[in-house]
């Protein structure tokens, strides 16, 4: 890993996680209504999100997930199998048991319902930095764009990004070769979109 990219990653790793607690919140609350607003999601199939970290500084997505349920959408959330360096996505729901994985995420435990990737039509993602272009550097580990590279372009979901706005990097960031680009990042201030697609 380029040590230009490792030193980015740090940096805004270190400012997420200086987010006071109240305005996590505040946050959070203000992208579930941003990307409630926008109409896509009461459009959408399965919706794939994430559990957050919250010792990382994460943007949580308890607040969009409760509106999600309500509506009676599907929800599925990543899990990884460290060994083989694969992510798939299982059912969750409010009642789903969930384990805490090597990375200190949560996921749903063993015998949750697998949920094939091709059924996903919109995928909220975490981030630790994105830049104007749409280029997101995530954790590290690769397990997003693997997954998405599995799947067929025309069968990829809608590729969301969830972030505070401080993680946006006026530079723009590098971006490996086997990297899959967003269409949109949603932060408290509103919808950066990178794509085409219209929001609406």
């Amino acid at each position: 890993m380029p040590d230009s990219m490792s030193k980015t990653r740090r940096q805004f790793r270190t400012l997420r996680r200086n987010i006071k607690p109240p305005e996590r919140i505040s946050h959070a609350r203000a992208i579930a209504r941003h990307l409630m607003s926008a109409g896509l999601l009461l459009r959408s199939g399965v919706v794939a999100a994430y559990l957050a970290n919250d010792k990382d500084g994460e943007l949580d997505t308890a607040p969009l997930l409760a509106r999600l349920w309500s509506m009676g959408k599907r929800v599925a959330v990543p899990v990884v199998f460290g060994t083989q360096s694969k992510m798939d996505f299982f059912e969750f729901k409010p009642q789903t048991p969930l384990v805490t994985n090597r990375f200190g995420i949560r996921e749903p435990a063993p015998g949750s319902t697998y949920v094939n990737g091709r059924a996903l039509t919109i995928m909220l993602l975490p981030l630790v930095a994105f830049d104007d272009a749409g280029i997101r550097i995530g954790m590290g580990g690769g397990y997003y764009d693997r997954f998405l590279g599995n799947l067929p372009t025309q069968l990829r979901p809608r590729l969301i990004g969830i972030a505070h706005e401080v993680q946006r990097c006026r530079q723009r960031l590098k971006s490996s070769p086997w990297y899959v680009p967003h269409d949109d990042v949603v932060t408290e201030n509103g919808w950066h979109s990178f794509s085409r697609q219209h929001i609406q």
